[in-house]
């Protein structure tokens, strides 16, 4: 209120001043030469053009109204504002905190019976991959045994046959070593 009568005030007494005074000068510009018609004239403009106290009042009056009636309409905002405060501290305030207090607390049972229950699969999916792991490890220690005794027993077989062809070129040398012996009988004759 202080800051808006302080602004407001000599605002509207200087705009009113600068036109006044410029009419004034106007018809006062020869100040050595008053004449009888020009006093008379100052006299006229006084009273006629001249409303600077009038509009003083009026402005003084304006600004009085207007710092009682918004002061008291701050007032009321601000009883309403601590009305409001005191109710909120008082009511509202506390009803959120227990409401707080309890979705807090099943919201936190929940998100401990979630963690229960997602370490668990944790745990039943370790221990499937784990078994996986065993028997994939169990089918490839199988399958090298089966290799190896494949290898083995293809030795073995290479080894029979390698006999087999080594007896058999034997016998092949030999039967054709008796042909040729026996050609060589019927060649000398």
């Amino acid at each position: 209120a202080a800051a808006f009568s302080s602004v407001l005030l000599p605002a509207l007494t200087i705009r009113y001043r600068s036109c006044t005074e410029g009419l004034r000068q106007r018809v006062l510009s020869h100040r050595g030469e008053c004449s009888p018609l020009q006093k008379d004239v100052g006299e006229v403009y006084s009273r006629l053009l001249d409303h600077r106290p009038v509009i003083q009042g009026e402005i003084r009056y304006f600004v009085k109204e207007f710092e009682e009636k918004r002061g008291l309409r701050e007032l009321r905002v601000l009883e309403n504002l601590k009305k409001t405060i005191f109710e909120t501290n008082e009511r509202v305030l506390p009803k959120c905190e227990q409401a707080m207090q309890d979705n807090l607390s099943e919201t936190f049972k929940r998100l401990q019976a979630a963690n229960a229950m997602i370490h668990r699969l944790q745990e039943r999916e370790y221990e499937v991959r784990k078994l996986q792991a065993d028997k994939v490890m169990a089918r490839e220690e199988k399958c090298i045994a089966h290799w190896e005794e494949f290898m083995k027993e293809q030795q073995n077989k290479r080894a029979e046959v390698d006999e087999e062809h080594r007896k058999a070129m034997e016998r092949l040398r030999e039967q054709y070593s008796e042909m040729e012996k026996e050609l060589a009988k019927y060649v000398s004759f």
